[in-house]
Parts: C-alpha cells; structure tokens; sequence
C-alpha cells in the first residue's frame, strides 16, 4: 500500500522458463501455454512483469508475447559463472555487455526498463566494475533504471546504502521476521525513490499447498502446525484462502510497491487476477499477524538454505 494503494501484482515468469517451485505439479508449460498466459495477464492490466536471463526461455516469450505492449519489464543480470575470480575488467564489462544485449535480443527491447544484479555480490565484485559498467549502461541510455535482488537483510541494507540503486527485489512473506528486526523496512522507508518488489509471497508454493509433504525437513519446523495455524488466521480475518490470507498480508505492507507471483497455467493466473481484485489486509490486522505469528527458523525463510529433497 506505498503511496496509499495497494501493491501491484507483477507476473513472475521464471516458472514459463524452468520447471521451478516445490509446489509446482505442473512443470515448464509448452510455448504456446505461456503466450497465451503472457497476453491474457497484460490484457488484464498486469502492466509489470519480472524475468532474469538465467530463467531458462523465459525472456523470449515475454518478448515474443509482449511486443509492442505498453508494460514494465524488469529482468537480472546472467550470473556471470563464467568469470574467473582473476578475470580482467575488459572481461568483467564484456561479460556484463552480452548479458544486456541478450536481453534487448530476447525481450525486443532497445532500452531495458530495469535491471537488478541477480547476486548482491557482484555489486562490489571485481573492484566494482560490474556494477560500474551498468552504470555507464543507465547513463548511454541502454537501461533505464539498476537495482538488486537481495536474499537476506545484511544484502538489502547495502544496497540501499548506494544512492544508484533504484530498485530492491527481496523475498517476504507473513512468516518473514527477519526484516523488521533487522531495521531493513525502517531504510527502505527513508528511500522514496526505491521500487520495492516482494517476492516468494508463497514461500515457493509451500505456505498454499495445504500438503506438509512439500515443505522442506527442517529442525525446528512444525509443518502441520504451521498449515493449521495459517488455516485458522485465513478465517479469523474473512480471508477466502490461505492464498488470500499471504496476498493480502504482503499486499497490506506500506512500503511495499509490487507483489511478484510466479505461474505457469492460466487457472493460476485468473485465480491471482481476482485475489489481487480483494482488499489488503488493514495495517491493524497486519500487526495482529505479526504479533501472534510463530517464530520459524531462518532457514526456512530463505529457500537458498533448504535442504536438497
């Protein structure tokens, strides 16, 4: 609710590229399935979709499905796996120049709206000339606006720290405790002029599935009990799902502009299209939430540290 409205819902893509999620029954869906997912969401009034050259094809069918459209697209910078930790900086801004390239190639961009380094860390790697090289990129007019996709709240905090960074990706759900504590909300409120988009609202499906087979075996974690809980709050608070219950919560954050839900079936989409249609829930049930919810391990707040199934 930044600026007094509720946030948007941005079309994650990185399900129409991979098979990706622990909840995901479905898998990567055929090209057509996605185009027509893709098209059906703008002509909804999804105006902002998320995508990253590492998400497999996914850049390609937002481009071949959106072209033309008037939509915000952010993506991420490859990974750059492919750098040796000596790598020169001629090598470093070669790496990152295809990165961009491919990515005007794929979504049929002559300027790229937004890009968020995918590792934090390569926002001072290599003596900084990843991050230097963007730049220059923002300032030849190749990409519009630089952000990062964070994992905890030490990497958000440094990001925000540096006043080129317009954009923060990080992971938040009604579970998530991690961010107050760390003072990363009170930061973001002092930068007005950093999108913030909320990802993993789901937790990667897992909070929704309604099955504790699908979470991950962590000490600490009561999967049962946590499905219980969440089931009892999405009906203390006239939530239709649990589904509801996630989205209106995240939705109900103040500093917080976009929701990014990945899908990759249509049902998924019209299901999101008309819980997005439902009020967020109040600052007052927000804080009712946070007061009474159960402490879970960090581990389970951050899918990076889940164990292999």
């Amino acid at each position: 609710m930044r600026g007094g409205r509720p946030a948007q819902l941005v079309l994650g893509s990185v399900q129409l590229g991979l098979a990706y999620g622990a909840a995901n029954r479905s898998g990567k869906p055929a090209r057509p399935v996605a185009l027509r997912l893709l098209q059906r969401a703008a002509e909804a009034g999804v105006t902002s979709f998320d995508t990253a050259r590492s998400y497999g094809d996914a850049e390609e069918r937002l481009g071949d499905a959106l072209k033309g459209r008037n939509v915000r697209t952010t993506t991420k910078l490859a990974p750059l796996t492919d750098l040796s930790p000596d790598a020169s900086r001629d090598m470093v801004r070669a790496a990152v120049d295809k990165s961009i390239v491919d990515s005007q190639k794929a979504l049929k961009r002559d300027v790229l709206d937004c890009v968020l380094l995918h590792r934090a860390a390569h926002r001072t790697a290599f003596k900084g000339a990843i991050w230097r090289r963007l730049k220059e990129h923002v300032v030849q007019g190749t990409i519009d606006s630089l952000g990062v996709s964070v994992q905890n709240p030490e990497e958000a905090r440094d990001a925000l720290a540096d006043a080129s960074v317009r954009h923060l990706q990080l992971p938040y759900n009604l579970l998530d405790w991690r961010w107050q504590g760390a003072g990363v909300i009170a930061e973001i409120v002092k930068r007005k002029d950093v999108t913030i988009h909320a990802r993993s609202v789901f937790l990667q499906g897992v909070l929704v599935a309604e099955d504790a087979s699908v979470w991950p075996r962590i000490a600490g974690v009561d999967a049962p009990a946590v499905i219980a809980w969440l089931n009892e709050k999405a009906r203390a608070f006239g939530c239709g799902s649990v589904a509801d219950l996630c989205l209106g919560y995240v939705r109900g954050q103040s500093w917080i502009d976009g929701v990014v839900i990945g899908m990759e079936t249509e049902d998924q989409l019209e299901a999101n299209l008309a819980l997005v249609a439902r009020a967020p829930l109040s600052p007052q049930d927000c804080s009712l939430i946070e007061a009474r919810r159960p402490h879970l391990p960090a581990a389970l707040l951050d899918p990076a540290q889940w164990p292999w199934r």
